[in-house]
């Protein structure tokens, strides 16, 4: 199901590097959440480990090496040489099933190793929860489905990224999809970030880093500064480069008002994942006005859960107001055309953080724009409501 070391999201490599260089003692645990509470049973669960175990045989291989080298020139070189040595461990992912058959996934490691597991096993759920359903799609229907949305994005103008990795409905479907998406939206499709298909592809490997980045910070240094310190190391890591920023892990509110003005400047845009996009968008524009900055200067990247005619409606809002795009995952992805079906509702975030082996953990969460994304411990909720000053 998942196809070499790269079918992730580039964003996983990012992150993985900034820890690399910056805290290389950091350990961190992942959780599995879904948000659906689907009941699974005992062969589901073997099947699964099954998958997990063909993980093992990943690794960067020789031509993948001179790709990411070449391509993704922002990582330094030494961290694809230490990829070059790594491999999943199957052992280290605490997959089970609780009394009422509800899916329970828990990895602990090294912060700039355990990021790595996050995709491929929410990639690996989605696509064994179908098979083990019986659900198959239809490569022509999902196609087609896909051609419709295409067609609106090349007649509106609507530049957008494909981010359907984690939830995809297959590999193969995934593969048919950018296929597509390559040779009948050139123009407005600016890449994937999937980075084994825009190599496969020839296509812009895209993408930042998660709200995992920013709850780390949050672990080891506190709520009040964590928006501030995350992106002055990510400043520290990649010189301006990979210059989109995540707004949304503590509210948007709380990330605007600690953003200064060397960060507003030196940023690209904002990637808007969570709340309402036009409230979000012109709370953006008003503290870029703050600034003196134009927003015009900067883009906005929408990706909560959108689809294309979403998509359009705001960005007919936000037309003449600032440059904008998409990241629209579940929608490409994951819409094989069959009637009642519905996308797996799952994720998989940090939950627990320490600097060194030699300090406490520390619980860590995420405080969205929408209510359905919070994740965490309620007392965590309590302590980072107060210091954030949010209602």
């Amino acid at each position: 199901m998942i196809l070499s070391i790269l079918d992730t999201d580039l964003y996983k490599f990012s992150t993985s590097n900034a820890y690399f260089h910056l805290y290389p003692l950091a350990e961190g645990t992942f959780k599995f959440n879904d948000r659906a509470a689907e009941v699974y049973d005992s062969a589901f669960l073997s099947a699964l480990k099954e998958e997990f175990k063909h993980l093992e045989r990943l690794r960067l291989t020789d031509e993948e090496f001179s790709y990411v080298t070449g391509k993704i020139r922002y990582i330094n070189r030494n961290y694809w040489e230490w990829l070059r040595g790594f491999h999943f461990e199957s052992s280290k992912i605490d997959a089970r099933l609780d009394s009422e058959g509800h899916l329970q996934i828990e990895v602990t490691d090294y912060l700039y190793k355990v990021t790595l597991y996050e995709v491929p096993i929410l990639a690996i759920v989605a696509e064994l929860r179908n098979r083990v359903r019986g659900v198959n799609a239809d490569i022509k229907t999902a196609i087609g489905l896909l051609d419709t949305k295409i067609e609106l994005a090349n007649a509106e103008g609507l530049s957008f990224s494909e981010f359907g990795t984690r939830r995809r409905f297959s590999s193969v479907l995934h593969d048919a999809i950018v296929k597509e998406l390559k040779e009948k939206c050139p123009k407005y499709c600016a890449g994937t970030s999937n980075v084994y298909f825009a190599k496969k592809y020839d296509m812009t490997p895209i993408g930042t880093f998660p709200h995992e980045w920013v709850m780390f910070h949050s672990g080891v240094f506190g709520y009040k500064r964590a928006n501030y310190l995350s992106l002055e190391d990510w400043i520290k890591v990649y010189d301006g480069a990979l210059g989109t920023a995540l707004i949304d892990t503590f509210t948007t509110k709380s990330f605007l008002r600690t953003l200064t003005m060397k960060q507003a400047k030196l940023l690209d845009g904002f990637r808007q994942d969570s709340g309402d996009e036009k409230e979000v968008g012109d709370a953006i524009i008003a503290r870029l006005e703050e600034f003196g900055i134009d927003p015009k200067s900067k883009i906005i990247v929408f990706s909560n859960a959108l689809n294309f005619p979403k998509y359009k409606e705001v960005a007919d809002y936000f037309r003449g107001k600032v440059k904008f795009s998409a990241g629209i995952g579940t929608n490409i992805t994951c819409d094989p055309g069959i009637e009642g079906y519905k996308a797996a509702n799952i994720v998989m975030k940090l939950s627990r953080c320490r600097m060194s082996s030699k300090d406490p953990w520390e619980k860590v969460i995420k405080i969205s724009d929408d209510q359905g994304k919070h994740m965490g411990d309620d007392r965590e909720f309590d302590i980072a409501s107060y210091e954030l000053h949010l209602a």
